[in-house]
């Protein structure tokens, strides 16, 4: 396959797929191919709710297409898979939607075509699990009738700077001639390059430790606030004092989740525990951060039993439901854990995101997001998710929601010290 012949199907257009498949249309004939009608609805209306792209982005792009038609893809040679790789409640890889893909793509598969995944995957899923579905599918051979490669997604939803095209494609292929033709289009669309690992398995591997590593990392800061707090230390202080050596990483506490730091470390505890090893660093870091949205709680109500503020049928406002700051993404959202616990204390709780579409949360927990927070109406308000509209309106309008004596919480730091109760 030469480059010029290339014709690129991408499956999925969620924050993975969409930004890549219109960097792609800028230079190859493109296909953003969904199973939900309604997505590819509003990206044909220009509309993209991830707010990933711009409308100018979709508009300006004559080369990219939008189907949720199986058949239209059989006119491609070139398909990228980035469909999402979740947990289940077991805390298990959930790979139904990758499966699913697979064998989508497979049913359209031809002679000399390459097949890449792009989605998080525990080291060798993408020759184990995807590459059979694919040659049952097609009834082809693997690495003689078609190659694979992988390609780790590297989006980091809502973030501008760091995006698809600034970030360095780490890339690989099932053999030299594909791993080549794979390295050169991302080359092609990557500005800060690309690295071409030696096998796929290498890039699955990479992929998982980047954000195992964070979580990890993560974990640390968040065990030292438990140790800090009860020392009576203010732990922001302490992580600034120490930041001034040259070499100290600048993690923060907070709630971890999301569809990457979250969840990957699974995927590849997941595995280790296949080849008989127990990963105790990894699991013992996501315990520490599983519990954190308890344990938010729990000061919480401490701070209002010390203001004695009666906590049952007690007022709690909750600002923020998306896993990080600036995005609509609600994607296992560890503030649904803070939801929860003040839950099982009896409370009633408002939850106010602007950012996040109210059918969705209500589909995806049953939270009924509100309008808008009532003045001087709480007796406790909890700010989980630093929003730049939150950082805006300031601890000023923050305190004229409470009531007078309210307790206000501060989970991401972003407030002064001094004006607020607590604060990891």
């Amino acid at each position: 396959m030469q480059i010029s012949e290339i014709k690129i199907a991408v499956i999925g257009l969620g924050y993975v797929g969409l930004p890549l498949a219109v960097e792609l249309g800028k230079n190859y004939p493109t296909l953003g191919f969904d199973i939900k009608e309604a997505r590819v609805q509003e990206l044909l209306e220009g509309r993209d709710s991830t707010r990933e792209v711009t409308p100018e982005d979709l508009a300006n792009n004559p080369q990219l297409q939008f189907s949720s038609q199986e058949e239209d893809l059989k006119a491609y040679n070139f398909y990228i898979i980035a469909v999402p790789t979740p947990i289940d409640r077991h805390k298990q890889p959930n790979l139904r939607p990758l499966q699913g893909a697979s064998s989508l793509v497979g049913r359209f598969l031809s002679e000399g075509d390459i097949v890449v995944y792009e989605s998080t995957v525990y080291p060798g899923a993408t020759e184990e699990i995807c590459v059979p579905i694919l040659e049952q599918e097609s009834n082809l051979t693997f690495n003689k009738n078609f190659s694979v490669g992988y390609s780790p997604e590297r989006i980091n939803p809502g973030d501008k700077l760091h995006c698809l095209t600034t970030i360095t494609k780490v890339t690989a292929g099932s053999n030299p001639e594909a791993a080549e033709i794979i390295d050169t289009l991302y080359a092609s669309i990557v500005k800060a390059g690309t690295y071409k690992a030696s096998s796929i398995k290498v890039a699955e591997a990479a992929k998982v430790i980047e954000n195992t590593q964070r979580d990890v990392n993560i974990a640390l800061v968040n065990e030292l606030s438990l140790i800090f707090h009860r020392m009576g230390i203010d732990t922001n202080e302490v992580l600034d004092a120490a930041a001034t050596k040259w070499n100290f990483l600048p993690f923060r506490p907070g709630l971890v989740g999301g569809h990457c730091i979250g969840v990957d470390p699974y995927y590849l505890t997941h595995k280790a525990q296949e080849t008989g090893y127990n990963p105790e660093m990894i699991l013992a870091g996501r315990r520490i951060n599983d519990n954190m949205g308890a344990y938010v709680v729990s000061r919480v109500v401490k701070l209002m039993l010390q203001k004695k503020v009666h906590v049952k049928d007690s007022k709690i406002l909750i600002l923020g439901l998306t896993f990080k700051e600036n995005c609509p993404d609600i994607r296992n959202t560890k503030v649904v854990d803070v939801i929860n616990e003040f839950t099982s204390y009896g409370v009633s709780l408002d939850v106010y995101d602007p950012w996040v579409d109210k059918d969705e949360a209500r589909q995806e927990y049953n939270i009924n997001l509100i309008d808008s927070p009532t003045v001087a109406h709480y007796d406790a308000i909890v700010l989980c998710v630093a929003h730049g509209e939150f950082k805006l309106k300031g601890i000023e309008w923050i305190k004229s929601l409470g009531k007078e004596e309210s307790i206000i919480y501060d989970v991401k730091n972003i407030l002064p010290s001094n004006a607020v109760d607590g604060r990891l």
